[in-house]
């Protein structure tokens, strides 16, 4: 058994910054992969940020230059570092990782979300 546990969100100015955190708790071998998604209201879920397990990283294009995923496997966390911030960032915010098992099986897990809000 496997949980995602994130902390971090909160309200912030426009041109500020937070970071998120994703940590995993419980019975497993290691962290494939990472992915952050956000859906703001009225909107469908937009993949934010993508950490391949060979360290490749991929962004949307609303936050390039802005936005930084990075994972610790020492600790069994990752983050997203975010500058710049805009108000339309304000979003819920879900970490998504694909963990190996101890029996060597590959299987997805969500975080419970976070809201994040940029507002003067």
């Amino acid at each position: 058994q496997v949980e995602l546990v994130e902390s971090g969100g909160g309200l912030v100015q426009p041109g500020g910054s937070l970071r998120l955190s994703c940590t995993a708790s419980g019975s497993f071998y290691s962290i494939n992969d990472m992915n952050w998604y956000r859906q703001a209201p009225g909107k469908t879920r937009e993949l934010v940020a993508l950490l391949s397990r060979t360290g490749s990283t991929n962004y949307a294009d609303s936050v390039k230059g802005r936005f930084t995923i990075s994972r610790d496997n020492s600790r069994n966390s990752g983050s997203l570092q975010m500058n710049s911030l805009k108000p339309e960032d304000t979003a819920v915010y879900y970490c998504n990782l694909n963990i190996w098992s101890t029996m060597n099986r590959l299987s997805e897990y969500w975080g419970q979300g976070i809201q994040v809000t940029v507002s003067s």
